[in-house]
């Protein structure tokens, strides 16, 4: 069911992309537009919702589909009161909806039973569900760009510091949530606690995943570095093909006495 929820919801999301392609903005070419307009992002929205209603309503167990889900659902209130003072780039809500629908999907299994999880144990050689580890990684992967524009358009980070800053960030709010497991584990029954902080025996977990966020976040800057070194060398190949151009054409008018 989740499966091709999942991807319904890509296939609608890239139509949207596709019809409407320059609404993909970026951090640098990101302005309000009213929501009414923001065809892409009414999209993003619609399927963000569906896909908690879906992974909600029978999750393997409803105590700790709430507790998994307090943070990702306080963010998206965050993001929607914020909106008209902040509205990020369309790319930053992309990357967004589908770091949640990934943890969308761990919530429902609790992230200890996720289906993509027990697949790769024999692969890993392990008796451990590591899909807690592709979603820290993930965290700092596809989060780590919507830090990054809040820093360029709020703070005005435009330096190179843009591309040590979130992966700061993504270090520090990874060390906070895991604070913050540890504390709703102290007041939980063992049980709950076990299942909530999720550690499957491991007892360096929580180190193990501030690590893979960070790997996330610095393999997202470096392909963000390739990519604007790419685009900034495309622009100003084109903009010497310009002025070669016109540089021709008005020695091909020029006619001397």
């Amino acid at each position: 069911m989740l499966a091709y929820l999942g991807g319904t919801c890509r296939e609608v999301i890239h139509r949207a992309v596709m019809q409407q392609g320059s609404q993909l903005t970026t951090a640098s070419t990101a302005t309000f537009t009213p929501f009414r307009e923001n065809r892409l992002l009414q999209v993003l929205c619609a399927a963000m919702a569906t896909v908690i209603v879906v992974t909600g309503y029978q999750p393997e167990k409803v105590f700790d589909w709430w507790l998994e889900n307090i943070a990702a659902l306080t963010f998206l209130a965050v993001l929607a009161v914020t909106w008209r003072r902040l509205s990020l780039s369309n790319l930053s809500y992309v990357l967004i909806f589908f770091y949640l629908s990934m943890h969308e999907w761990g919530a429902e299994y609790k992230y200890s039973d996720v289906p993509l999880g027990e697949w790769m144990k024999p692969w890993l050689g392990t008796t451990r569900n590591h899909y807690d580890r592709i979603m820290h990684f993930s965290y700092g992967l596809l989060v780590s760009y919507p830090m990054q524009e809040w820093f360029m358009r709020v703070v005005g980070v435009t330096s190179n510091w843009r591309y040590l800053v979130p992966v700061e960030s993504t270090l520090a709010f990874s060390a906070c949530y895991e604070m913050l497991e540890a504390m709703a584990a102290s007041v939980l029954t063992p049980e709950r606690g076990e299942e909530f902080v999720g550690m499957q025996g491991d007892m360096w977990d929580s180190q193990k995943d501030m690590l893979m966020a960070g790997l996330g976040a610095v393999t997202a800057m470096i392909v963000l570095v390739a990519v604007r070194h790419v685009v900034r060398s495309r622009r100003k190949k084109v903009a010497t093909q310009v002025v070669a151009a016109v540089a021709a054409g008005q020695a091909t008018r020029y006619k001397p006495n």
